[in-house]
């Protein structure tokens, strides 16, 4: 094993040993280069001031080398902000913003101590750094039944983990917090369990109340208080787009120092949050008992994005700094919340008028992107074909019963005809079975 990452599990077996048998096999092999052309680089940027041959980029007239057909396009930027590489763990700037952003926006964090934001290729990036850091074949990866499909690409297939799966809803139709404790004792004999956390819910948009964040919290640290290990994700990619009656702020908070075998990761980002899907921007933070613990994560987080993409995109995230500093931020951002909660609503509303009663009820939704209606009738896969292929209206099926509708992808005036578009399909379907 290389020294630089036999110190840094030495670190974190000294900081707390929960934490270093979290790692899997990868997790503890990775570690970021402290002699390598990036920390040579980094000392020449410092330093070579008459001349610096050190890191593969071009220079000419004493900045970043570019083509004026693509300059034009960015002339507010100066193009040292967009055309070299940006550090591994991302813009410093950046990173510092967003912690700002976040502590601002989950009170609950407090003075808990976490982590600096590292910048990762969007969300689906850190959920595959979360991957190869503590999934080992054979972990528990417990999730809802009613999950994001990636999920199973991210740590089944590439880290060999094993699904586990719980109602999301119960008999009340609110979150499911004793399947997700049987999920977790389950995993006694292993000791160890990764559980992932989606509030927003992808595909169901529903997002737990207080009382409901409260039970989920027990649930995580009485699995740990019976000696399992639980690494707990909050795949926060929809947070901020909250509703109605429910949490407002992410789980990480209450999280955080919950137990010494609890630990919190947040991923989150810009891509949904402020609407830049295509700039793949996002960010992994870690809570810990010690800023040597934070350091350690962190430096093995740097390895995983070294040894696979090497950083990310240095122009979207200028463009998210300037955004975040922008005085126009706040209320532009705030605009755009008004009008895909006047979606959510109008969604809600048309759903509520009985109409469509005989072909589907839905799952509780309150915030995000998305609804899932339950068929009664027909199958989703054929009712989607259908809709496609005679309507042209696409949406998704999600197993035999249930379509998922992404209302914020409609205009708040369409969204009765797509919902009465649903329902004809529903009964032309319907007619075509009866006749054979």
């Amino acid at each position: 094993m290389n020294p630089l990452a036999r110190q840094l599990n030495e670190t974190l077996e000294r900081e707390n040993s929960h934490v270093h048998d979290m790692l899997s096999a990868l997790g503890r092999s990775i570690y970021f280069p402290k002699e390598g052309i990036l920390s040579q680089s980094a000392e020449a940027k410092a330093k070579a001031k008459k001349y610096n041959a050190t890191i593969g980029i071009a220079i000419e007239n004493g900045q970043p080398m570019h083509l004026k057909v693509i300059q034009d396009t960015l002339s507010t930027y100066a193009p040292k902000d967009i055309y070299e590489y940006a550090p591994p763990a991302g813009k410093p700037e950046l990173r510092t913003a967003w912690r700002k952003k976040m502590l601002e926006e989950n009170p609950e964090i407090g003075n808990k101590r976490i982590g600096n934001p590292i910048v990762t290729n969007a969300l689906t990036h850190g959920l595959s750094i979360a991957a190869d850091l503590f999934a080992d074949v054979g972990d528990a990866v417990i999730i809802p039944d009613k999950n994001w499909e990636n999920y199973e690409l991210t740590f089944e297939i590439r880290r060999g983990a094993q699904i586990v799966n719980y109602p999301l809803y119960n008999e009340e139709q609110k979150f499911n917090a004793v399947g997700l404790r049987e999920a977790l004792f389950a995993q006694k004999s292993k000791g160890k369990a990764i559980v992932v956390l989606n509030f927003p819910n992808n595909p169901t948009g529903y997002t737990p109340g207080a009382e409901e964040g409260k039970e989920i919290s027990a649930a995580i640290k009485d699995a740990a208080e019976a000696g399992i290990n639980v690494i707990v994700l909050t795949d926060d990619a929809y947070f901020g787009l909250f509703f109605e009656g429910s949490l407002h702020e992410s789980l990480f908070g209450q999280l955080a120092d919950i137990h010494p075998r609890v630990l919190a990761v947040k991923i989150d980002g810009a891509t949904k949050e402020e609407y830049v899907w295509g700039f793949r921007v996002g960010f992994i933070t870690y809570a810990g008992q010690s800023e040597a613990l934070l350091s350690a994560l962190e430096q093995k987080t740097m390895g995983i994005i070294r040894a696979t993409i090497s950083s990310g995109p240095h122009p979207s995230q200028t463009f998210v700094l300037h955004a975040l500093n922008s005085p126009e931020f706040g209320q532009q951002k705030q605009e755009k919340y008004e009008i895909m909660k006047g979606r959510a609503n109008r969604t809600k509303s048309i759903l509520d008028s009985g109409k469509f009663d005989d072909a589907w009820g839905y799952y509780p939704f309150n915030s995000g992107y998305f609804m899932c209606l339950k068929l009664k009738t027909v199958d989703a896969e054929a009712l989607r074909v259908h809709l496609l292929d005679q309507h042209g209206v696409g949406t998704i099926a999600l197993g035999s019963t249930d379509l998922r509708v992404a209302f914020s992808c409609i205009e708040e005036g369409s969204l009765e005809e797509l919902f009465n578009l649903i329902y004809q399909s529903v009964k032309e379907i319907e007619t075509v079975s009866a006749s054979k």
